[in-house]
This record gives structure tokens, sequence and C-alpha cells, in this order.
């Protein structure tokens, strides 16, 4: 945890002060992120080039892996030498910082545009501490998508799935077929994403959040969750030999090639469809489950502005701030990203089928499932990623210890 004596004199905030962020110097931006993907870098470049349009200068600064990216924005914000934005995903990653004094909140840019009306509720109390808008969101991702390839599936005579039971006898039919059923990235993000998108299938919104928003014992130790954890245990037999350690992408490229029937993987997972030339709704498709009532995972990434010393780098921040938010700049990412755009009131005609299904359901508000890093600290969220990570790689832990494992976690054991 970062130190809350931490204390950096600068302005408070992103002032939206006459002139500033308007057109004059150019103004110089370094942005730490992690999208290094072929369909992620695409994405980047749409805000590069509108904040270049807005007579800026964007310094890239990409380090893969989101873990390996947070850590090296935080020790330069904490060391005095900060960027001009750093990636976070929407959540409670940048809490410490805010303790601390060290981010510039963007509270003023979020009243002139009016966030609170075209934000979903979820998202707009992500990047809310103590009153005051502390980060810009700029998109929504879906956790929980399916994607298959439509070849795959007619080869063995299916069609999409809606829920887990029949989506495991497809499963069944891809591997009698000589191909890799789920195509997987066996990492422990991952192991821990496959398991909520089962969890939300099987158990239903109110065992999500009464896992990750309640810590309810109860959820943990009901029938609904158990089916869950039983769900989960029976996907092991349709990964293949090569999927521990592989990376998200290149088992979403298993899809696109033909080599695997299905992934299940955030819609970031469409950006490298999009890079491959891929078309939704004609060489793969995308479904999310609901056998008791499901929803959509809402994640996404936001950027956070480090306090600054120089009113100029403060005046470049709220310049890329406001562009990222600006209604061209979302409608070109998300077709990019994969994404939807975090604002609510855009025409989204423009995107493919996938998203423009997440965006219609996001305008229901039951529909609207805050993610996990939402709802539970950075510490809890691990804990649990490392007990999904434990069963799902080895057959010595019991269901029945999964479960007392993860109550133990949620009293607080971790």
């Amino acid at each position: 945890m970062i130190a809350r004596s931490i204390r950096v004199v600068v302005p408070a905030a992103l002032a939206l002060a006459a002139g500033m962020g308007s057109a004059g110097a150019q103004q110089r931006a370094e942005v730490i992120h992690w999208w290094t993907s072929g369909g992620e870098s695409a994405a980047v470049r749409v805000f590069a080039e509108q904040f270049t349009k807005a007579g800026g200068q964007w310094v890239d600064t990409a380090i893969a892996g989101g873990a390996n990216a947070r850590t090296a924005a935080i020790n330069r914000t904490v060391g005095g030498d900060p960027p001009t934005a750093m990636q976070f995903n929407t959540g409670k990653q940048f809490d410490d910082l805010v303790e601390a004094n060290l981010l510039a909140d963007v509270d003023a840019l979020a009243r002139q545009q009016n966030w609170k009306a075209i934000l979903p509720e979820a998202i707009s109390a992500a990047v809310t501490r103590n009153g005051k808008y502390f980060a810009v969101p700029v998109n929504i991702h879906g956790q929980n998508w399916i994607w298959y390839n439509k070849a795959v599936l007619e080869k063995v005579g299916a069609s999409e799935p809606k829920n887990w039971d029949e989506a495991i006898a497809i499963l069944e039919k891809i591997k009698a077929a000589g191909l890799i059923p789920l195509a997987f990235s066996g990492q422990k993000n991952w192991e821990r994403d496959l398991f909520n998108t089962v969890m939300l299938d099987k158990a239903g919104p109110a065992v999500w959040n009464g896992i990750y928003a309640q810590r309810s014992e109860a959820a943990a130790r009901s029938a609904d969750f158990r089916a869950a954890v039983d769900t989960f245990a029976k996907l092991r037999s349709y990964v293949d030999a090569g999927s521990p350690g592989r990376n998200w992408n290149d088992a979403t490229a298993l899809v696109i090639q033909g080599k695997a029937g299905m992934q299940v993987m955030g819609d970031w997972a469409k950006g490298e469809f999009a890079a491959a030339g891929k078309t939704a709704g004609k060489d793969f498709g995308c479904t999310l489950f609901g056998s008791k009532g499901g929803g959509y995972v809402m994640g996404g990434d936001v950027f956070a502005f480090p306090k600054q010393k120089d009113a100029a780098k403060s005046g470049a921040q709220l310049t890329l701030a406001k562009v990222m938010l600006e209604p061209d700049t979302q409608i070109l990412f998300a077709q990019k990203k994969g994404s939807i755009p975090v604002r609510t009131d855009l025409d989204v005609s423009s995107l493919d089928i996938c998203a423009q299904r997440a965006s219609k359901m996001i305008q229901d508000k039951s529909q609207q499932v805050a993610s996990v890093q939402m709802l539970a600290p950075p510490a809890m969220n691990g804990a649990i990623e490392d007990l999904v990570s434990q069963f799902w790689n080895g057959n010595a832990m019991s269901h029945d210890q999964f479960v007392d494992k993860m109550v133990a976690i949620l009293k607080g054991s971790y």
C-alpha cells in the first residue's frame, strides 16, 4: 500500500480554466498502458490520433501485462516522475493513489460533460471517490462473452448455445471432430474469468452479488454455486495441453483460424477478430449465457491523471481527458477495441452486431452486472484468483474443499 503520508504540492484538480486545452503550444502527454496486442494497438492509436488532432503530442509507453504497466506507473508516480496519464481497470485499483493525494480529480470535467447523465450508474460510482471523479472511464468491456467459429459449429452440426449445458454438448462434438473444443489461455486471471462466466450462468446475479459484494457464506454454500463449481470442473477436459501459460490473444487466434471452436473472453477479443478481417455474424458468433437471469458483466478501462507540478502538463491532461470521451472518439475506439462506448447517449448503429446487442443490454439496469474489480478489493480478488487457479490446475482439491476455502476468503482470510 502507498503510504498515506505522501503529499505532493500541486494543483488539486484538472481545472477547466479558460483556454486550457485549447489550440496553441503543442501539449505533450506520456501515456502508460498495457494495450499491446494487434487489436489493442489499433485501438490505442485512435486516442493518439484524436489527441494529435487536438494539438497534442502523444508519447506512447506501452508495457505488456496489466499488472506490469500498473506497477511501473505507480512506482513512477510515487517516485516523483509521474506520466501524464496511466491506465487502470474500472474499479478499485487506484484507491491507494487517491488516498495518498497523488491523483488529480477530474470533477470539473465530469460536470461539464454531465457524466452522471451519460454514464451507467455502476461505472460512475467506480470512478468516484469521496464525492469526486478521479479517473476518466473510456469504455465498457463485457467480460462474460462466449465467442465461436461459425464454420466449426456448422461442421459439427451445432447452432449457437444458450447456456453451459448446451455448450458442453457442443464442446463434446468438437472434441470428437479432432479440434480443440475450448480455446483457453491458462493464466490465473483468465481461469478466474472463466469461472465467473460459468457462475453467472449457473448461479445468477443474486449469487454473484452475494459472493463479491455481500461476502455471503450462504451464497457460497448454495446449490447454485455448487452447480457452477461442478460445471467449471467439467470444462478441464475440453482445453488442450498447450493452454497453460498461453496468452489470451493466442487463444483467440485458434478460434479465428478454425483450430478451436469456442473461447470465453471479454469483448476485447473482438478486436482481434476485427484485426484479422473477420465479421461478426458471418465468420464468428458471440453470445451471453443467462440460465439464472444472467446479465452483462461490465468491466472496462479508465485513465487516471497523476498530479503535476507544471501547469502546462495539467493542461495536456485536460485535453486528453476531454478527447477520450468525445462522441467521435468513443465510436472510433469501440470499433477497434471490441468494447462499447462508455457513454450511453451515442448512436451505435455503426458498430457490429455484438456491440449493438451489448449497448442495448446496458440500457436495462437489471442487466448491468458490476465486475469483480468494481465490487471487491484487489486483495480479495487476488485470493479468489489463486483459489480458482489451484482448483483448475489439479484434481487434489475436492468441490467441498473449494467451497470451504471460498467461504474463508469471504470472511477475510486472505
